[in-house]
């Protein structure tokens, strides 16, 4: 029956617990499975920073390696293809396990509840947030086909994908509830954008390119407007108690000030990259890379990956997208 604890009908978390540990053989359980700082793999900084900083190196070599050697470049378009069909399915699937736990919390309990309560801390949601923590790891590879197809690197893209995974870590270790709302939308852009790209690889022409990019700052523009809402809350509430109900009500938010500061700081900055990138590729018509992506075959590229997101990838050449009409 639809209702808010079952808002898919039926209910979906028990199925992935026992779908998950029968396919483990036990030896995880997705209903037992608790954040522990230095436990838990990748819940302290060292290894952290050490999985970051490999990342860079190896990118960063191996696209000098083959520039200075003059390796040629890596088609691999069907490892491309699998690669972003799996985090489309992939972020699909925490995507609705989310919004499954979420529903309830907000019906029953109201927003403001559902980003700053300690109790909408929880075991199924840090569940949730940690697997698409260590997406983000995952994630790196897609900077590994640039760098094997030898396409250019941007700083959008590599500081973005850095970036993202200590932010992930840093919300993670300070337990705050309103992680859902930025790793929730990632989600539903992450979806679309890789599923643009799996398309894109298969030759597959969509009109809806630039919308990817425009997805993305909206992401940020209503995570900000929650992440800056959150934190005004804390710091009223720690700092200010003469203003509390003399100029606005403020209430505490749970989760740690630093994660505040390093939420703040990280998606600011993306909203910034992603309009200056979104102007720089699509309103500035004699820009580098607006010529680039409507260069090609009379406007062609502007179906062509090339420069469509953060990652910067490209589909198929026009000829082979003339070839599969």
């Amino acid at each position: 029956m639809l209702s808010p604890e079952t808002p898919f009908l039926v209910p979906l978390w028990p199925l992935f617990d026992k779908a998950v540990t029968a396919a483990l053989g036990g030896r995880f359980v997705p209903s037992e499975f608790a954040f522990v700082i230095g436990q838990t793999p990748l819940s302290t900084f060292p290894p952290v920073a050490a999985a970051i900083a490999t990342y860079y190196t190896v990118i960063f070599g191996g696209n000098f390696i083959f520039k200075k050697f003059g390796i040629k470049p890596l088609v691999l378009n069907g490892l491309f293809q699998l690669h972003n069909l799996f985090l489309t399915l992939l972020s699909l699937t925490l995507l609705v396990l989310m919004a499954e736990q979420l529903i309830p919390i907000i019906y029953n309990h109201g927003l403001f509840y559902a980003i700053c309560s300690p109790n909408a801390w929880t075991q199924e949601l840090v569940l949730l947030y940690y697997l698409n923590y260590l997406t983000k790891f995952t994630e790196f590879i897609d900077t590994v086909f640039l760098v094997v197809k030898q396409k250019r690197l941007t700083f959008l893209h590599t500081y973005h994908h850095g970036a993202t995974a200590l932010l992930c870590y840093t919300q993670l270790i300070g337990e705050t509830p309103i992680s859902w709302v930025p790793i929730t939308l990632n989600l539903g852009v992450h979806v679309v954008m890789y599923w643009y790209y799996f398309l894109a690889a298969r030759g597959i022409r969509v009109w809806w390119k630039e919308w990817v990019t425009r997805f993305q700052i909206i992401q940020f523009v209503l995570d900000l407007g929650f992440v800056y809402f959150a934190t005004f809350q804390k710091l009223a509430f720690a700092y200010f108690p003469l203003l509390q109900g003399l100029l606005f009500r403020c209430a505490d938010c749970a989760g740690s000030m630093g994660a505040a500061y390093c939420g703040c700081a990280i998606l600011s900055s993306y909203l910034v990259l992603f309009i200056a990138f979104y102007i720089d590729v699509y309103k500035k018509k004699g820009s580098r890379r607006s010529k680039r992506v409507k260069s090609v075959s009379g406007g062609v590229a502007a179906q062509v990956n090339e420069y469509v997101t953060t990652s910067d990838r490209d589909s198929p050449a026009p000829e082979t997208l003339r070839k599969r009409k």
